[in-house]
């Protein structure tokens, strides 16, 4: 058995770029993520909450294996306690914000700061099969699925300009940014 398997969930995913947000979507959930991507390693430290109330942390290492109908993750996660948290944001990271909106089976990422104006929207799913079965959605502009760029530790090194640069590759018009 491949050691990198033991504790790692397999986790297929497809991911879409949008132009805008639609206010008239069914959100079902909304939450704010602000992941630290630590320098040099596959690891990302996450705080995700819904309201003021309640967060949650949590350490994941995601390892990349291409699949042709959907990108396929080998996903380890652990939940850490806010002390923890804070111990491990010392590590030095790039820090990537976005409030996640959730319209099932959906979850649509609308960035922050430097990555202001992009929004990216993401299905997983349980099999290969399921994820070449899924029909695009109508308000997708582009599938970027197997774009390596558009993955959070690739965006989180990029700069205003490089992701001008990008969606004009997809003619996605950049005034939005």
């Amino acid at each position: 058995m491949d050691p990198r398997r033991k504790y790692a969930k397999v986790e297929w995913e497809r991911r879409f770029l949008l132009v805008r947000f639609s206010p008239e979507a069914s959100v079902t959930r909304v939450g704010r993520i602000t992941d630290h991507y630590i320098e040099n390693t596959n690891l990302r430290l996450r705080e995700q909450s819904e309201g003021q109330n309640h967060s949650v942390f949590k350490l994941t290492q995601k390892l990349a294996e291409e699949n042709s109908a959907a990108r396929q993750e080998l996903v380890t996660t652990i939940y850490v306690t806010r002390e923890e948290f804070s111990m491990l944001t010392k590590l030095p990271a790039r820090i990537l914000k976005k409030t996640r909106f959730s319209v099932p089976p959906l979850g649509i990422d609308v960035f922050e700061g430097e990555l202001g104006g992009l929004v990216l929207t993401e299905a997983e799913f349980n099999s290969a099969a399921e994820a070449s079965a899924r029909v695009i959605p109508s308000f997708v502009v582009q599938e970027v699925t197997n774009d390596h760029r558009f993955t959070g530790g690739i965006l989180v090194t990029a700069s205003r300009h490089d992701i001008r640069h990008l969606l004009a590759e997809y003619k996605i018009p950049c005034k939005l940014l």
